[in-house]
């Protein structure tokens, strides 16, 4: 569902534009996923995971309190829980994705199953705040945190959970 808070420009002249917006923000929060799934013999795509962000942006896991760190910092922590054999495999599945584009702004909800080891799948919904660059849209900070139940989770929000 595409939501536009832009009151001075006309839903209909823009519409094209602010789709494409929405799209490429779901293409990224979708290769963020994706990058960052590995198993015995298949490395994640740290380089990646990492170009979706913004330098100097922040990510806020599920501990708390809440501590802030780069993606680089987030990526070097899987590597080293990989390297340990903490995790063996991982991958993570996108379930629902809500944006709220705003000029060259936009905010974003996205639910997604991970799997560690090829065990029980944990679920959890991050917050994404988004901006837009001549190069086009990079996350500038991102927060998540664990749910038993994404739909339900997004419901209670009050948005809906679009693929």
């Amino acid at each position: 569902m595409l939501r536009v808070f832009d009151r001075n420009v006309p839903m209909t002249a823009n519409r094209d534009s602010l789709r494409a917006d929405e799209d490429q923000i779901r293409a990224l929060i979708r290769a963020q996923f994706d990058s960052i799934d590995w198993a015995p013999g298949r490395d994640g795509d740290w380089s990646r995971f990492e170009e979706g962000f913004l330098p100097l942006a922040q990510l806020f896991g599920a501990r708390r309190p809440a501590q802030p760190h780069s993606a680089r910092d987030f990526t070097d922590r899987l590597k080293r829980l990989r390297s340990e054999g903490v995790l063996e495999s991982f991958s993570e599945k996108g379930v629902g994705c809500e944006v709220f584009v705003i000029g060259n702004v936009a905010i974003a909800a996205a639910g997604c199953e991970m799997t560690e080891n090829g065990g029980e799948v944990t679920r959890d919904v991050s917050a994404f705040l988004l901006v837009k660059n001549p190069e086009g849209w990079r996350i500038a900070a991102q927060a998540w945190d664990i749910v038993d139940d994404i739909p339900a989770a997004f419901a209670a929000a009050g948005l809906p959970i679009d693929p």
